[in-house]
């Protein structure tokens, strides 16, 4: 049980990092660029968190060892930050309508 507690998480179910306002001062060009971009990047960072839980899971029933954890793979802090970006921004473009 302890061992399925040291796993890396899934996207899913990682929480944004509050970032309200961190865009106020975009243009709604600027926000709408950043956006595009940092949904990119979200997608790719969320992919790579996806196959470091996979391998966890794998490494974790084969030999016990949570490998992502080990080898730097978990990208939890990356998928956060991203998608406080990405909430932020889109607030930022709510706002131009």
């Amino acid at each position: 049980m302890a061992f399925t507690a040291a796993c890396t998480p899934r996207p899913e179910s990682i929480a944004p990092v509050s970032m309200t306002g961190a865009y106020a001062n975009f243009s709604c060009a600027q926000a709408n660029s950043e956006l595009a971009k940092e949904r990119q990047n979200l997608a790719t960072v969320s992919d790579q968190q996806n196959k470091a839980a996979t391998a966890d899971a794998i490494g974790v029933f084969f030999v016990l060892l949570p490998v992502s954890k080990i080898t730097g793979g978990d990208k939890a802090g990356e998928v956060g930050t991203s998608k406080g970006k990405v909430l932020a921004l889109e607030q930022r473009v709510s706002s131009c309508g």
